[in-house]
């Protein structure tokens, strides 16, 4: 009786450790998202690489086919100026061999970005490999399936409610040879039933049964454990978490045609992301400077006119029809964080994309980052500082400078006189 426990829990053991394998492939092919890989280097990479062909730099399918040390590869594309600096044998060979011009840094990626990447540029290289040549060597081939398989997750399950059965199936298996070792040795005596005292039968009688199961019970209750602590952490992991949010506007306005299709400066309309906390809204006339005589049979652009109170016949303007556009703000952060985008703008340089996405590519305006904490720590910690020629970082060094020889500092030349200090 001892053996047949033991050879039980060591196959429940076994299809425990091949379920974990299968949860652990999956949650595997699902780090990396070709479809946001994609996104992103249409975004950031199409100005100087092809994957089939060289452009200023190298064709990205075979060097990636050739190059498959992704750790080195992250390293390279978030700061390929650090591993030229230390003198990397891979980054020198490549550096020269492409007449030491020199790669943009983004140190905005993620490894999560960098992986997406790769997995796209992979995927696609492949496809291409395998579609039939002609018609000018464009690919007829489907667009490669993202993410974990549809064979896999059903393979999963499979493996699951195979266990579910076998365990079933081996504790019925338990029970009858523990009545017949008993029966055999004479410790059972089994009472047979008249027709007088036959119990009526028990509808509930199996789920009894099951429930007194401790096995299974256990099982049962291990499962439905896991399963809620999984999605009680992602649901609390994901409080206020608003990726992916993409409001319907009052003016359907496509970034995609006047930031991607137009090259439209995004401080053009939203002046103020260089000289203030605030990016700002632009107000109508922005959009009348060209929209007095561009597309002015559009229904979108009468609803610019319908708010300024502008009559496109007589070109005059009625202040006491003008009312304000209800725009749906998008990105919005809790009212304990300050954040300034003239810091980011104008003293660190960053582009509008590295916070807001590929918004060049957006018809409609959607929440591209998280925006968490953890997000920006990281952005924090692997972007440098570029502190030449700056004028914050000049009267920086020259205060400490002046704290250095003993002199007289006070809080005003730290800018403590700013009115952001005190008033966000």
């Amino acid at each position: 009786m001892r053996n047949i426990s033991l050879i039980f829990k060591q196959f429940s053991r076994s299809v425990l450790l091949v379920a974990g394998l299968g949860l652990y492939t999956l949650n595997a092919n699902a780090q990396t998202d070709a479809a946001k890989g994609e996104a992103i280097f249409k975004a950031k990479c199409t100005a100087c690489h092809k994957i089939d062909q060289r452009v200023i730099g190298p064709a990205l399918g075979p060097q990636l086919t050739s190059e498959t040390d992704d750790a080195y590869l992250t390293k390279w594309i978030q700061n390929n100026q650090a591993l030229i600096a230390a003198k990397n044998p891979k980054a020198l060979k490549i550096y020269n061999e492409y007449n030491q011009a020199g790669m943009t840094v983004f140190a905005e990626l993620s490894d999560a970005d960098v992986g997406n990447i790769l997995t796209y540029i992979r995927g696609e290289w492949k496809t291409m490999q395998e579609a039939p040549k002609g018609g000018g060597g464009t690919s007829t081939a489907a667009p490669q399936e993202t993410g974990p398989s549809n064979l896999v997750i059903w393979g999963l399950i499979g493996v699951i409610v195979i266990a579910f059965i076998v365990i079933l199936v081996l504790n019925k298996v338990i029970a009858t040879l523990e009545r017949l070792l008993l029966r055999n040795k004479g410790l059972l005596v089994e009472e047979e039933e008249t027709e007088a005292t036959k119990e009526p039968v028990d509808k509930f009688a199996t789920v009894k049964r099951l429930a007194k199961n401790k096995k299974l019970v256990f099982f049962i209750v291990l499962c439905g454990t896991i399963a809620m602590g999984s999605w009680s952490w992602t649901t609390i992991w994901n409080t206020n978490v608003h990726s992916g949010y993409q409001p319907v506007q009052p003016i359907k306005y496509s970034h995609e045609l006047h930031a991607g299709a137009m090259k439209i400066d995004c401080q053009y309309c939203h002046s103020g992301a260089y000289k203030s906390k605030n990016a700002s809204i632009p107000s109508l006339n922005v959009c009348m400077n060209c929209h007095k005589v561009v597309k002015t049979e559009s229904p979108e652009i009468h609803k610019i006119y319908d708010a300024l109170g502008y009559d496109p016949k007589t070109a005059k303007y009625d202040s006491t029809k003008a009312h304000p556009i209800q725009w749906v703000r998008i990105h919005n952060l809790p009212d304990f964080a300050y954040f300034n985008h003239s810091q980011h703008v104008k003293v660190a340089g960053l582009k509008c994309q590295q916070c807001h996405g590929p918004v060049q590519t957006m018809k409609e305006v959607y929440q591209y980052s998280p925006l968490t904490m953890k997000w920006c720590i990281q952005c924090h910690k692997r972007t440098e500082v570029n502190y030449k020629g700056s004028g914050y970082y000049d009267n920086m060094i020259e205060v400490h400078d002046r704290i250095k020889r003993g002199e007289k500092v006070t809080e005003a030349a730290l800018g403590g006189i700013e009115c952001g200090k005190c008033h966000y």
